[in-house]
């Protein structure tokens, strides 16, 4: 996000991350750093290409592209990005390589496979890999997609942060695509986030609960969040190297600096066009909620992070299929059930925004009841590979995703025709 303070739902932030696989193999290429020098000339973290830039990540096999300025228009950002997936493609094509969706490697080996980003910059990953041992699935085996919201104030602040606190543990319940880890399967349908709130327990503050603390003030998040964060890496932030800004790892971050909330808790799906489906419904789902159309704002305040962190142990595990039998959460989005499916959750909101915001809705109708009705990328993997879990098999599998995001198609799953 830019420097420049924007209102809330002015512009986004998007950002896509993949993997570079060898095309045949599938295997994992840490070549990010070689791509970059062969296209620029020299060794860069990034590359910008009209609305999109490319970045590196920890590892040298990992590549994002992003919005390089905030954008409001995500209808235009999908086609670009879908745009950008093909000319790096191309690039990849001259190294054997290409790009790989889903949240994480289906047959990586972390510990044999992890080669840490060395060029500018480096000192904060080395730093970083002292600290945690980045060689495991939560650090060099996970991709997400990250959304990025402005606000300009204290007073937009807590209407943005209160809003997606409420969200967050609905996300793996549309956007779960990490079944698979290490050719088994991993029992979550979230398995990246499931990595993603234990890879820091050494330090546990720097993740929390996921779900933020009650803070609404820019105030009151340093003295709950960042406060504490500075104290607990101190002994290992010898020379300064860290800033908390950077180690905070909840799923929502408060970015003061640039006033900005990034959301970190939705797994990359299988292209462009189902990602920013998924974005524009979050978006607009927040829409709503920050302005009161399902319950007032000083009742979303109210919400402390240990009932929705449940809630969100549920989502990781079970995603669409996931029960939610907690009434008072269900009330804030007008369902008055005891318990119901996270899919007839997101049915229902989908119902009530796109009634709200149906021109904003509309590029995203198909995809999105898509998803809703056929499950989550998770579950369509898991359903096209039928348990078995034979390195070929899983190979079939990804093969198809790669082809799914070099067209920009979703992975739909065919239903066997009954006799």
């Amino acid at each position: 996000m830019s420097s420049s303070r924007l209102h809330l739902f002015q512009a986004y932030g998007i950002e896509l991350e993949y993997m570079i696989v060898d095309k045949n193999s599938l295997s994992t290429r840490p070549i990010t750093d070689d791509v970059f020098k062969k296209i620029k000339g020299e060794y860069v973290s990034d590359i910008e290409n009209k609305e999109v830039t490319w970045s590196n990540e920890l590892v040298l096999h990992v590549v994002e592209i992003k919005c390089t300025k905030p954008e409001a228009d995500l209808e235009m950002m999908a086609d670009a990005f879908a745009e950008n997936v093909k000319v790096l493609n191309k690039h990849l094509a001259g190294f054997d390589a290409k790009l790989l969706p889903s949240a994480a490697h289906p047959l990586m080996d972390p510990a044999k496979d992890t080669h840490l980003w060395p060029h500018d910059n480096n000192e904060v990953y080395e730093l970083y890999n002292k600290m945690f041992n980045c060689k495991g699935h939560g650090w060099s085996n996970l991709q997400s997609t990250h959304i990025n919201l402005p606000f300009y104030d204290d007073a937009e602040f807590a209407k943005l942060h209160a809003a997606i606190r409420l969200i967050l543990p609905l996300i793996p319940a549309i956007a779960a695509s990490s079944p698979i880890l290490g050719g088994k399967n991993t029992g979550f349908l979230d398995k990246r986030m499931d990595y993603y709130q234990k890879n820091q327990r050494v330090i546990p503050s720097l993740t929390g609960k996921v779900i933020p603390e009650r803070a609404f003030s820019k105030r009151q998040y340093h003295k709950l969040i960042y406060d504490k964060i500075v104290h607990d890496i101190a002994k290992y932030n010898t020379d300064d190297i860290l800033d908390p800004i950077w180690v905070n790892s909840r799923g929502a971050i408060a970015r003061f600096d640039r006033g900005s909330i990034e959301i970190r808790i939705m797994d990359i799906q299988e292209c462009p066009k189902a990602d920013m489906s998924i974005v524009a419904l979050i978006v607009n789902t927040l829409k709503m909620l920050v302005n009161e159309k399902f319950i007032g704002f000083h009742d979303q305040q109210l919400w402390e992070a240990e009932p929705l962190n449940e809630i969100l142990q549920e989502t990781m595990r079970n995603a669409e299929s996931a029960i939610i039998d907690n009434k008072e959460y269900l009330q804030v989005f007008g369902i008055d059930k005891e318990n119901i499916e996270a899919k007839e959750v997101w049915r229902h909101i989908f119902a009530k925004v796109s009634e709200a915001y149906p021109d904003e809705m509309a590029p995203w109708k198909e995809t999105i009841t898509t998803i809703i009705n056929k499950g989550t990328l998770a579950s369509r993997i898991l359903k096209v590979l039928d348990n078995v879990y034979s390195e070929d098999n899983i190979k079939l599998v990804y093969q198809e995703l790669a082809d799914c995001l070099a067209n920009n198609e979703m992975f739909v799953v065919w239903e066997k025709a009954k006799l």
